[in-house]
């Protein structure tokens, strides 16, 4: 076994994977008076999927991706190539059991269970980031400007009229408007829409500068983090992890030890969490959700209010660098590359709404893609597991990571300190899959 980066004191963290639940974990715990070391396979510039998303924080999206009726509009949304949802026919029988899995989860009372446990998290984590924002002095741009779901259909209106209903049986308070009452959320923007819902908890920042300002903040508090070393095993003796293996890739700062002793581990490396685990014997069942986005510097009409647009599932985000809109859900394995269909569904939906923003607009942006780490219930992973005693789980956001992230760092220490979580954690359970 190679030299230990530290472990001396007992209180040696590692965190596997660097996307912004795992700096998020780091933070916390090392403000919780741990020594931490963050492994991450990419280099410290990268554009993985915790930099390119929407920027969303977002309480109103208090019903899980396994939502009743899910399956049979995804069913439905697979016939049409430029969808925002959509599974690869695979006979693969890790797909198959998630599916099935997917399909037993989508039922009205568990997602009546699981939506005042969203809402709470979703909550914890904008003070969270209110707070963290006003110490350091905002470089990542978060605004408490609400979010407004815009519908160019009736019948989408009268639906999300229906999800606002289900949003205030569980507290929240959103307002249903007309066309006159969005355009005035949206001043000097032509919109081709009927109506609208706006959710006034929401809030927005910058994903790019919110990553920037973690890694700094992290490096100068003294974390250390391993760049370009991919984890490609966790090393166990008895009931715990004693070290993480570790392998040089081509983004790699020069060799480092071949292992990295540990006290603690934190996984939390999004979609590869599932391989490292199964090779403890742990279950997390997981498929990669590709998302895609276009950042336009200059549109011919700017957003001022984040929005989504309900019929096509964009996310649009105002930034200082310019406006993204983002979406899609692809479950079509790790594969690679951009799919036109997908990005012509998306902007074929912004020209929908935002008739001046036309196809010239996009011509020339680059379209960046990410994969989210998504669960069959499409709730996270996050606590300790069975199979390892100092083992801490924390994947499986999907579309909610940036969203999620500094409330699951901040249970992520609670648990570390041996403290009871502040949000009660067992819908969350790691081990919930567990010879199933």
């Amino acid at each position: 076994m190679g030299d230990p980066v530290s472990g001396e004191t007992g209180r040696h963290v590692v965190v596997v994977g660097a996307g912004v639940v795992g700096l998020f974990a780091a933070l916390y715990a090392h403000r919780a008076g741990f020594e931490v070391t963050v492994v991450e396979r990419e280099g410290p510039e990268r554009s993985t999927t915790s930099y390119g998303n929407a920027g969303l924080v977002v309480p109103s999206h208090f019903v899980p991706l396994a939502a009743p009726g899910a399956v049979a509009q995804g069913i439905r949304w697979m016939f049409d190539a430029e969808s925002p949802f959509y599974v690869r026919p695979s006979l693969d029988p890790e797909l198959l059991a998630w599916g099935w899995h997917f399909w037993r989860a989508s039922t009205p009372a568990r997602a009546r269970r699981a939506g005042p446990l969203l809402r709470d998290l979703h909550r914890a984590s904008r003070a969270e980031y209110a707070t963290l924002a006003e110490s350091l002095g905002n470089p990542f741009d978060f605004a408490a400007t609400g979010l407004l779901v815009m519908c160019s259909t009736e019948g989408g209106l009268e639906a999300e009229a229906r999800a606002a209903a289900k949003a205030l049986v569980v507290g929240m308070a959103p307002r249903v408007m007309g066309r006159d009452e969005v355009a005035a959320l949206q001043p000097g923007v032509e919109l081709d829409v009927v109506g609208g819902v706006y959710y006034p908890e929401d809030a927005r920042l910058d994903p790019g500068r919110l990553m920037h300002t973690l890694q700094s903040e992290l490096t100068n508090e003294g974390v250390r983090f391993r760049w370009g070393a991919r984890v490609d095993g966790l090393l166990r003796r008895g009931e715990r992890v004693e070290a993480v293996r570790v392998a040089e890739t081509a983004a790699g700062e020069g060799a480092g030890p071949a292992t990295i002793a540990a006290d603690e581990v934190v996984l939390a490396s999004g979609v590869w969490s599932q391989g490292l685990a199964r090779d403890l014997g742990l279950r997390l069942p997981m498929r990669a959700g590709k998302g895609y986005s276009m950042t336009l510097a200059d549109p011919p009409q700017r957003p001022s209010t984040p929005a989504i647009l309900s019929e096509g599932h964009v996310a649009v985000t105002p930034l200082e660098t310019g406006v993204r809109f983002g979406g899609t859900m692809e479950i079509a394995g790790m594969r690679g590359g951009v799919s036109p269909s997908r990005v012509r569904g998306i902007v074929a939906s912004v020209q929908r709404v935002f008739p001046a923003i036309g196809m010239q607009a996009f011509e020339r942006e680059p379209v960046w893609y990410g994969f989210r780490p998504c669960s069959p219930d499409g709730l996270p992973y996050l606590g300790r597991t069975r199979v390892a005693r100092n083992l801490i789980v924390a994947t499986g956001h999907a579309m909610l990571g940036v969203s999620l992230a500094p409330v699951t760092g901040l249970l992520v220490s609670e648990l570390l300190q041996g403290r009871p979580p502040s949000v009660p954690l067992t819908a969350l359970d790691p081990d919930r899959y567990r010879g199933v």
